[in-house]
């Protein structure tokens, strides 16, 4: 299973577009991508209350949230996947992964309606038999649901899984649900070293996969 920002997808420049055109139009300072670059992670919601507060964790205004994140869903839905794009290595480690017949799915914390279109656009959607997202159940990372979701779709015991992320919220969810857990140093950890949360490899390329599978 594997995750799509920060893993698969660099999807900073499109979502730092859409939190400062937010600001914009609430008459607030815009950020940047750098600040915003660091909040991306934990779903569209958590940036939306980041880019209200400034903080990674921090009480959000109700009526100031209420106001501002369904004009950032309509700024996101046109600027999806506009300035973003694969990281490089994804590519050839998805190319590897398939040639040795892994059975590959896709569990990332972004809601439906942005995942699905980000895959498709960048042209490796019908490469994963299953796209759990965000809102797909219940609970999502770090919350093990989705993972075991997974696991029983393939039939699959949990212990034969493994999880390919870049974040502690991939890192928590694999280890609660019994998966192995990669990690990909380049990704979205609010700026701590994802080697720091203990994962069983990391890596710099989705290439080097074929060096360790």
């Amino acid at each position: 299973m594997i995750d799509v920002d920060g893993t698969l997808v660099d999807s900073a420049a499109d979502l730092a577009y859409c939190v400062d055109a937010l600001m914009e139009l609430l008459g607030r300072a815009k950020w940047g991508e750098g600040k915003v670059r660091h909040w991306v992670g934990n779903g569209v919601e958590k940036l939306v209350e980041r880019s209200l507060t400034g903080e990674l964790e921090a009480g959000v205004n109700q009526a100031d949230f209420d106001q501002a994140y369904p004009l950032f869903l309509q700024l996101y839905r046109q600027n999806t996947c506009v300035r973003s794009g694969l990281y490089d290595g994804v590519l050839e480690g998805l190319d590897y992964l398939k040639s040795k017949g892994y059975i590959l799915g896709c569990v990332t914390n972004k809601s439906e309606q942005f995942t699905l279109p980000i895959l498709k656009k960048l042209g490796i959607f019908n490469d994963f038999k299953i796209v759990i997202s965000g809102d797909t159940l219940p609970r999502k990372k770090p919350d093990p649901m989705p993972l075991l979701h997974a696991a029983e779709f393939f039939n699959i015991s949990a212990n034969k899984c493994l999880m390919l992320g870049d974040s502690v919220s991939d890192v928590t969810a694999a280890r609660a649900a019994g998966f192995g857990i990669i990690c990909m140093s380049y990704g979205y950890n609010h700026g701590e070293n994802i080697a720091d949360e203990k994962p069983d490899l990391v890596l710099d390329s989705m290439a080097e996969l074929q060096n360790y599978l």
